[in-house]
Formats: structure tokens, sequence, C-alpha cells
């Protein structure tokens, strides 16, 4: 069975610790399809100190190596040789901008070329990419561009809540000028389709909130909600989605983790996040839709302040893992 790579991220961050606890928690086991890392051996093997267990390498074919923390195997392709005693935690530097960038190029092409079942990452840092001539925002453009797609989607996920974002890292005074029919019905589909493909439901059920207080209270406090979200719903339905709304902000997630729907689809980053943090701040999973590949994420930064520390939750690593896994053998009926 193919693999999920998941990509060690900032060498400087608290990538390589939480892979290394991952895999000293059994958080490896369990899962349909067994875990490959591609990363750095000597980064790794020197994170397992933080554990009392550095890693030792036990075997060896080309890059593809077998390293050894205690009595647990960790499979890694090893795309970077940097110099351990220059990586120092906190100060990622032009090497390893390029080593992270390398990292996820590795991974892409595998998957598109059908030699691994998806792709998790772990946290980077994006000046240290962008200092290594790498010019994207962050991983989901990089995805993006590698894999030939203009439009992507932004699914932040727990157990309890799916949230599903049409703009994302833009000033707030800039969201109603970057809304349109289009935009949101494109969002619509793209979640549509992988909610079926890709999580293994049927009919998904979809919530689409207000951009203004109260759904604008019949035009009260803006026109966006008639003029641009109704009718992209309206033609939603038409092709056959099963999307109501606009709802209230304010209200709508009761219902939503409750049950009543599978996904909602906000407007702005925050409209959808702060609800989302605040059930699953630990082990939120951050899932790029829309791609010809699979791709979940850590919901989290490289947090400095805990590296070296052993102290860095788990919880969302695990989490990306497990669900990436469950969208794999989904992809597969």
């Amino acid at each position: 069975m193919q693999p999920i790579l998941l990509t060690m991220g900032d060498p400087t961050g608290i990538g390589p610790e939480i892979i290394v606890k991952s895999l000293l928690d059994q958080a490896f086991e369990n899962l349909s399809h067994r875990i490959q890392i591609v990363g750095d051996v000597n980064v790794l093997c020197h994170a397992g100190k933080i554990f009392g267990c550095e890693g030792t390498v036990e075997s060896q074919q080309g890059n593809l190596f077998s390293l050894r923390f205690g009595d647990k195997e960790l499979l890694v392709h090893s795309c970077s040789e940097l110099d351990i005693d220059a990586v120092h935690y906190g100060q990622p530097d032009v090497h390893c901008g390029k080593a992270m960038a390398d990292y996820v190029e590795y991974a892409i092409a595998k998957c598109l070329d059908t030699e691994a079942a998806g792709i998790v990452t772990a946290p980077i840092n994006k000046a240290a990419i962008n200092a290594a001539g790498y010019h994207f925002p962050g991983h989901t453009e990089l995805l993006a561009e590698r894999c030939g797609i203009d439009k992507v989607v932004m699914m932040l996920a727990g157990e309890r809540l799916k949230v599903c974002l049409v703009t994302t890292h833009l000033a707030y005074r800039d969201v109603p000028g970057r809304l349109s029919c289009d935009e949101i019905l494109e969002t619509l589909r793209i979640t549509s389709k992988a909610l079926q493909q890709q999580f293994g439901i049927a009919k998904p059920r979809l919530a689409v909130l207000a951009l203004n207080p109260h759904a604008s209270e019949e035009g009260m406090f803006g026109d966006e909600e008639a003029r641009i979200i109704a009718p992209a719903i309206k033609a939603a339905q038409a092709e056959g989605m099963t999307a109501d709304g606009p709802h209230s902000a304010d209200t709508l997630f009761h219902f939503a983790v409750q049950g009543a729907y599978d996904a909602v689809i906000c407007m702005y980053h925050d409209q959808g996040l702060i609800p989302l943090k605040l059930l699953h701040f630990d082990d939120g999973v951050n899932v790029t839709l829309g791609l010809p590949i699979i791709r979940t994420s850590v919901d989290h930064g490289t947090a400095y302040d805990l590296a070296g520390t052993g102290t860095a939750n788990t919880s969302s690593l695990v989490a990306a893992l497990q669900m990436a896994d469950q969208m794999a053998d989904n992809r597969k009926l």
C-alpha cells in the first residue's frame, strides 16, 4: 500500500520533535497506511535526544533510511544534509528554507506520480522559504502551483466542526470586495466534491454564512446577502448540492456542532476559525480541498518558544495523520 508522506517542516521548529514524540507515543500505529517522513536524518536523530533516545540508522537504501528510536522504527526519505551543529532552534537560515521547500516538492511529486497516498505537512517558516528563492506565501500556494490548480479551499476541521473559507488571509476591510457569486459557488463545489470523494459523505449538507450581522436584517446592514450570497446558494442548489443560507453566524454554529451540517462555508477567516479553535484548539486539522492529491496539515506554527523542550502538543499532528489516512481510504472506494 502506498505510504502517506509526512514532511518534517522547519528543522529549527517543533516539527522534528513532534514527529519523534508521535512515533514514541505509537501514533503511527493502527493506521491503514504506513507513514514515511520526508526530511533530514541528522535532524530527526538529534530530536530524539530530547526524549532520551537519540535516533540511530539501522539501514539505508539510497536516500531512504530506517531509523531506530528505542524499539520504534521511523522510515525517512532524507532530502537534506544539514549540519546539525549549525541548526539552532528558532533560527532558520537560507539552508533550512531550501530544505523545507525541498521536502514539500518531493512529497508533491510522489503524490502526483501516484507513488504516495497523501501528504501531511509539519509547520514551515515562510520567510526562510522565500529567502531561499521560493516566492510563495505558504504551503497552500506552493501545492496549488505545483499541482496546476487555480482555486483551492482551506478547510479547518475537527471531529465536531468543519469550516471552509471563501476568503482567507486578507484585511477585513477588503473582504466585501473579494466576495462574488462565482467565488462562493466555486467554494461550494469544491467543498461538496471533496466531502463526497475524500470524506465518504454521499450528500454533504452545507451551511452558508452571511457576511453581515443577522444576515443583514433584510438589507438594513448591507446588501451582500441578497446580491451575492443568496444567488450563489441558489445556483448550488440548481446543480444538485444540498446548501442553504445565508445564515447568521452568531446562531448557525450551535446547530452545526449538533450535527445539522457537514461543513460551514464562511465568508472570512475569523468567522470560521474562532468557533473552530474554540472547540479544536489542540487537535484542529488544516485540509487543502480542490487539489488532485490529499493534503492535511497541523493547525499551528513552528512554535519556536517550545522548540527543543519536548513539551509541544502532538494532538494536531496526530489528528492530521488520522484524517489523511481516512481520506486516502475513502478515496479508494
